[in-house]
């Protein structure tokens, strides 16, 4: 994937950001962006198997498919802390957790389930599902441990900066989250099967280039829920 293809991914998945702050402003509540937030870790740890090549232009990187989608949901959890309070935002960590155990326990069932002999895709579905357990018990280790992170990180710099430089805790609470969630994930999910140096880098490196692109989404998700006034959470 060229780096021209990875920014327009990432505009897009960051876009349906402001459609979920549209709705919390709308509702004033946070369910649409836990929704948006579930559905995008869901979705990651499905695809989380398949590695791709990102061109950088001066040099490739190789990381999960699934980097450019799970990648974005750190720009959920700040928008979501940002305006409704780090109390609010764990719970949001906390649906998901469940939400991917569910997953995992359902893949379980689907696999081992004897297929009708018309049925063809029984390979490629046990493929996609059954490393899927062990990629959600990596996910679930790293992702709550990096997200806890990201939002305790963010809060601090929030009370630190007196609610200033918003790029500045959007962004130095993220990208030390992200290597976090890489090394972690990584190691967990890909051990034995994919060498870990080049993964951890390489996703490391395009979290941090979501990261950076995703600071003016943040702005304008902000502005988004601002622009009437909203009942705090927390």
């Amino acid at each position: 994937m060229t780096l021209t293809l990875a920014i327009f991914w990432i505009i897009v998945v960051s876009s349906f950001a402001l459609l979920a702050a549209y709705y919390a402003k709308r509702a004033n509540r946070p369910d649409a962006i836990i929704a948006l937030y579930v559905t995008l870790v869901i979705f990651a740890n499905l695809t989380a198997i398949k590695p791709i090549s990102f061109n950088l232009g001066f040099t490739s990187v190789f990381a999960p498919a699934a980097v450019l989608i799970f990648a974005v949901t750190f720009l959920l959890t700040d928008v979501v802390n940002e305006k409704f309070g780090r109390k609010e935002t764990q719970k949001m960590i906390l649906i998901a957790l469940l939400c991917q155990i569910a997953v995992s326990l359902f893949s379980v069932l689907i696999v081992r389930s004897t297929p009708a002999p018309f049925f063809a895709g029984q390979t490629a579905i046990s493929t996609v599902l059954t490393g899927l357990p062990r990629v959600i018990i990596a996910s679930l280790i790293a992702f709550y441990l990096s997200e806890t992170a990201d939002a305790y990180i963010f809060a601090w710099f929030k009370k630190l900066t007196g609610g200033k430089h918003l790029w500045m805790r959007n962004v130095l609470s993220s990208l030390p989250a992200m290597l976090l969630d890489s090394i972690i994930f990584i190691s967990l999910a890909f051990y034995g099967q994919m060498p870990l140096i080049p993964l951890i880098l390489g996703q490391t490196a395009i979290k941090w280039l979501v990261g950076v692109i995703d600071v003016p989404f943040m702005y304008v998700s902000r502005h988004i829920l601002n622009t009437n006034t909203l009942k705090q959470l927390t």
